[in-house]
């Protein structure tokens, strides 16, 4: 590949070849209007997986006792970080002059990462289509029928197969050894040792792999290949994931209304949510699209050292290109957020809907996973932290609308051990 050719067609990749930390303003946005009904899904899409979800809720209920206060709805809080905020002017010289707000997906039921909605509804309607395909069940209004022995014994001679850094792994693994499905998940070679034990430790089979996510991922898909009774969980091109992260985009809807807060062209809403792959953010972000169309603005976080989907965006390649192909390691701190490549399909399908991206040092993620401690509470993992500097890189790089909204998603770390926490908490001491 040359990159001399590269950084002449497309002189910002400059800046990720130095690893410059940066704000990277899409030039292909578009207005949301023109494109939605050439997109391939809609908002009857993400309402029909919301159905499933709530047909699922006795189910949950009943193996998941952590969900019984809120009904068996996963989902997670929205709070003003307002000392968080006088932080970020303060460490970074800037005036952030608009609310900022926190979505807690660091606190999401069952899996605590901003995977469990997806990952979770990829199990789930397949184990549904399954029991409907092998009538295992008469009446589909009660699903606590798939908590009964003939449920699981049709379901334990299929297999879920998955590679992940870590979050998605566990959110499948979670669900899928409740179900009663062989689960087997190939974990990179940033996967977390804690997240490993978890899984086995559940009964789910963990397959190491000496590569990193797309590796993983591509060892994973192999091993579906070989089995016609396998179901791939695919980080890369799944189309239910990503409508299962979608989701989050109604309920998200439902808080800021009962919060009072508008969200119009004249009060906009900025998102930042951290990325590797693709598939969260990018869910995620189509499902606020069909909630508020030019109204929110999505922005997506990656560490300097893997920024392999603003390299794809900023490019037109997507996963054509890889970050290795301009000199770049991958190599971060951020386990979710260490891929080489990003999803072809969200990036093609997403490409003009999304209104930045920024690159973010791994040594800011860790000084803001301690400020957030200290001045808010919340714990999170590193990758949840990137998101932490998007308001306030913003407000450096734009002249943001003073009535807009800024919402930082904190897509895991609830459950990081605490031992494991504290040294991350050290490491942002400096």
């Amino acid at each position: 590949m040359d990159i001399e050719q590269i950084i002449f067609d497309f002189p910002a990749v400059s800046k990720l070849i130095d690893q410059v930390p940066s704000f990277f303003e899409n030039p292909t946005y578009t207005d949301f209007e023109l494109e939605k009904d050439d997109m391939g899904f809609s908002l009857k899409d993400i309402k029909s997986a919301e159905a499933r979800m709530k047909r699922f809720q006795p189910y949950f209920m009943e193996v998941f006792k952590e969900t019984i206060q809120t009904k068996a709805i996963i989902e997670s809080p929205i709070v003003r970080m307002p000392t968080m905020k006088e932080s970020l002017e303060s460490i970074y010289d800037v005036k952030i002059n608009n609310n900022v707000y926190l979505k807690l997906d660091n606190l999401l039921p069952i899996a605590g990462s901003v995977k469990a909605r997806g990952g979770i509804y990829n199990v789930l309607k397949f184990a549904e289509h399954l029991a409907r395909d092998e009538m295992v069940y008469e009446d589909d209004s009660d699903y606590t029928q798939f908590l009964e022995d003939h449920c699981k014994d049709v379901f334990s001679s299929y297999r879920l197969i998955c590679g992940s850094t870590g979050n998605l792994g566990m959110a499948v693994g979670l669900i899928g050894s409740k179900l009663g499905f062989q689960t087997e998940i190939h974990m990179s070679k940033e996967a977390q040792q804690w997240k490993k034990d978890k899984l086995r430790n559940i009964g789910v089979q963990v397959i190491e792999h000496d590569t990193d996510f797309n590796g993983a991922v591509k060892r994973a898909r192999l091993e579906a290949l070989k089995s016609k009774r396998a179901h791939f969980v695919d980080d890369e091109n799944s189309k239910s994931l990503f409508i299962g992260y979608a989701v989050a985009a109604l309920r998200l809807k439902e808080q800021l209304d009962h919060a009072h807060i508008e969200v119009s062209e004249s009060r906009p809403l900025f998102v930042y949510i951290p990325c590797g792959v693709g598939g969260a953010p990018g869910g995620i972000s189509f499902g606020l699209k069909q909630m508020y169309g030019d109204a929110v603005h999505p922005i997506f976080m990656e560490p300097v050292a893997s920024p392999s989907f603003t390299l794809g965006a900023l490019t037109k390649m997507h996963n054509e290109i890889s970050i290795k192909d301009i000199g770049l390691s991958g190599e971060t701190l951020a386990d979710g957020l260490a891929v080489s490549r990003p999803s072809k399909f969200v990036g093609k399908l997403m490409a003009s809907q999304i209104y930045g991206y920024m690159t973010v040092e791994d040594k800011e993620m860790f000084r803001l996973l301690k400020e957030l401690r200290d001045t808010e509470g919340f714990k999170v993992e590193p990758s949840a932290a990137a998101a932490l500097i998007g308001p306030a890189m913003l407000s450096k790089n734009k002249d943001v609308n003073p009535n807009a909204t800024h919402l930082v998603w904190l897509t895991g770390g609830s459950d990081v051990p605490s031992e494991i926490y504290s040294g991350y908490y050290d490491m942002g001491d400096f």
